[in-house]
């Protein structure tokens, strides 16, 4: 259920500033109900708001993968033999150093053109940031995201940047493919065999470390630096070895985008 923000309606550029929240000892995911991408409305719910928005526009044969394919992000045919890539993606922080968490963000969002097939070259800054908390938090992770969007041979552009609540961050990604080499869930054909290119059970992880819990110190470290990780080198393997679908796995888990693939490709995914 969406509730609305009880917070007043205001515009915080005309008024005098707020006193900013200190930038030492701050903890970024005590400041988000959610952490990363469990903040992700459920399937269910997502399908029945973007039901009306099916068959809602006339047919464009140069749409390749669009909303009735249900994939990691959009395909677009702009000349022969070349495919711009369209996604975005944005959260709550996961972690509690700024420019990890925009690295770890960018690294996210930039996953989806990974997963079909594709290589990232434009991106745009996706931001909400409480108008009471420190600009210099926010300089550290607009400064990660660009370091991970520049490992990946692409380039910031520009973005938007809002006040809200609680802080998110993410990109709004352009990737360009070869329309013949494009991936997708759907592709997944029986005898074909799982493989996954991280560790799964960051989520689990992320939470424990949210709430404090002792004991899962070594494993967070673990996941933090798979998070860190682009998926770049395991798109271009999968496909230098004739992989027939791929997806990213991370909101919905292992369990749920399994679920995607077999439904989009007609197979059952066995996981033992």
């Amino acid at each position: 259920m969406l509730q609305r923000s009880r917070r007043e309606v205001r515009c915080p550029m005309l008024e005098e500033p707020a006193t900013l929240q200190p930038f030492a000892g701050l903890r970024l995911t005590g400041l988000a109900s959610c952490s990363g991408c469990a903040a992700k409305m459920g399937i269910g719910t997502l399908h029945e708001v973007l039901a009306p928005l099916r068959g809602a526009f006339a047919a464009d044969a140069n749409l390749l993968v669009g909303l009735d394919g249900a994939d990691d992000a959009a395909v677009y045919l702009v000349a022969p033999g070349i495919a711009m890539i369209q996604t975005l993606d944005f959260f709550p922080p996961v972690v509690d150093d700024a420019y990890t968490y925009g690295a770890i963000a960018a690294a996210n969002a930039m996953s989806d053109v990974y997963a079909m097939g594709g290589e990232v070259k434009l991106a745009l800054n996706i931001t909400a940031w409480p108008e009471d908390l420190d600009s210099a938090i926010l300089r550290e992770v607009l400064r990660g995201g660009a370091a991970k969007v520049a490992e990946a041979g692409g380039v910031i552009a520009g973005g938007h940047t809002i006040f809200d609540v609680e802080p998110k961050y993410g990109l709004s990604v352009t990737g360009f493919i070869d329309p013949a080499a494009i991936m997708q869930k759907s592709g997944a054909q029986p005898g074909d065999v799982l493989l996954l290119t991280k560790r799964i059970g960051t989520g689990v992880l992320l939470t424990a470390q949210k709430e404090q819990r002792a004991g899962c110190e070594a494993g967070y470290e673990a996941a933090v630096q798979s998070m860190l990780l682009l998926n770049r080198r395991g798109s271009q393997l999968a496909r230098e070895y004739g992989a027939h679908a791929m997806t990213d796995i991370t909101g919905y888990a292992l369990m749920g985008h399994a679920a995607e693939v077999a439904t989009r490709s007609n197979v059952r995914v066995v996981i033992e």
